[in-house]
């Protein structure tokens, strides 16, 4: 015959592992959704960290003010400004609408940079960028709306 009092012992002590490892497995579903966020918030840090990079890669690389006052990020081409004083982007503009051999559409210099000419999100911000290089006089633009370089 079994033992009430040791039967009743071991009853109570199942009774306390279950209600700890109820606790423990209610413990390890917050852990994990925790984790969860931690791995969200990790990857939205990273994202905003490579955008603040490329923004102070960008904005050093052409700054906008000069002794407090402001200046042209794309100057107007005169005989004593050279090329070299353009940001990167827009020198390998202009060597790619030198390259050509003839007058080019904005799709077509676009195409020789390396941009995803079949997205208009990507083209458009190219073509703003050779009007820019029109108005300051680095480039010209035929009536046909072809670009091709300064005599």
């Amino acid at each position: 015959m079994l033992d009430p009092e040791l039967l009743e012992r071991i009853t109570a002590r199942r009774a306390e592992l279950d209600e700890l490892e109820e606790q423990l497995a209610k413990q390890l579903e917050e852990v994990r959704a925790e984790r969860d966020e931690l791995a969200v918030a990790e990857r939205v840090l990273e994202r905003v960290s490579e955008q603040l990079a490329d923004e102070r890669a960008s904005a050093a690389q052409a700054p906008g003010q000069v002794g407090g006052h402001a200046v042209m990020l794309i100057p107007h081409r005169t005989p004593d400004v050279e090329e070299t004083v353009l940001p990167p982007d827009y020198q390998r503009i202009l060597a790619a609408v030198r390259q050509a051999a003839g007058p080019v559409m904005a799709r077509q210099v676009g195409e020789m940079l390396g941009v995803d000419v079949t997205a208009r999100a990507k083209l458009e911000p190219l073509r703003g960028r050779l009007v820019r290089l029109v108005d300051r006089g680095w480039l010209r633009v035929l009536p046909d709306g072809r670009f091709t370089t300064c005599l």
